[in-house]
């Protein structure tokens, strides 16, 4: 009796079946969708304005190396409330021009 009922659960029935075209099919439709979770990844924008924590992330400096960029007038900035804001823009700008040639 145990015998015969393992038998029937290991029965497949055909339309159980997966063929080379079902995994063709499940191969595109992974590859799809895949691309498009990339392409969603890249499509990101960045911020126009960085606060100083960020600038200091992205140059690998100090707290007192960025306020000293501050003072000199190295780096352009905005005050607002007592937080300073950097143009993203500003920062590519003073990294392209102290490019060694």
């Amino acid at each position: 009796m145990l015998e015969q009922n393992n038998n029937e659960k290991q029965r497949i029935r055909r339309d159980e079946l997966v063929t080379i075209g079902d995994l063709e099919l499940f191969k595109q439709e992974l590859v799809s969708a895949l691309k498009q979770l990339l392409n969603n990844g890249q499509g990101t924008q960045i911020k126009p304005w960085l606060r100083s924590s960020e600038v200091r992330k992205m140059l690998s400096i100090s707290h007192g190396t960025l306020q000293t960029l501050r003072i000199n007038g190295t780096i352009p900035f905005t005050k607002i409330g007592g937080i300073v804001f950097y143009r993203y823009d500003d920062i590519v700008e003073l990294l392209n021009s102290q490019r060694c040639k």
